[in-house]
């Protein structure tokens, strides 16, 4: 997974409790990225529809649905793609005891259980929101933090 998907993940939680559109360069600064990299992760996330941006001088990202509606699976396929993050390449079909293409007709136990992990992994994101982030997020946070990043986004 590209370190990509940390920062889109952390835009959306922080986006989802905005009162008003934040600007690119607002959110690189908040998280101390470069603008160019993290104006990657905003355009992968807006390609997805899971943003969307607004010009002007009051323009900049929101989330184009509630947070309850975006999950940590939508965020990573929409930043690294849909993919599976194994790829068999036939292995057992090389070397001087290759296995001939005819006789490989099921997947190989190694392919098998890499499928099955990232279905599992895939299914656990699936099951976690940008709102549920935001909720255990605000259990950690002390007093005041999320009301001084809201004062500091609108500045």
């Amino acid at each position: 997974m590209s370190g990509g998907v940390e920062w889109a993940l952390h835009c959306c939680t922080l986006l989802s409790r905005a009162s008003e559109p934040v600007p690119a360069a607002k959110l690189a600064e908040f998280h101390d990225v470069s603008p160019t990299y993290l104006a990657k992760q905003l355009q992968a996330l807006s390609r997805a529809g899971l943003v969307r941006s607004t010009q002007g001088n009051s323009g900049g990202y929101t989330l184009t649905r509630d947070a309850a509606r975006i999950t940590v699976l939508d965020v990573v396929e929409a930043v690294d793609g849909a993919l599976p993050a194994f790829r068999c390449t036939e292995v057992r079909q090389r070397g001087p005891l290759a296995t001939p293409a005819q006789d490989c007709t099921a997947p190989c136990p190694i392919a098998r259980v890499m499928d099955s992990a990232d279905r599992a992994w895939r299914d656990s994101l699936r099951t976690v929101t940008i709102a549920d982030l935001v909720a255990d997020a605000d259990r950690d946070l002390t007093p005041g933090t999320l009301r001084r990043a809201q004062e500091w986004l609108r500045a």
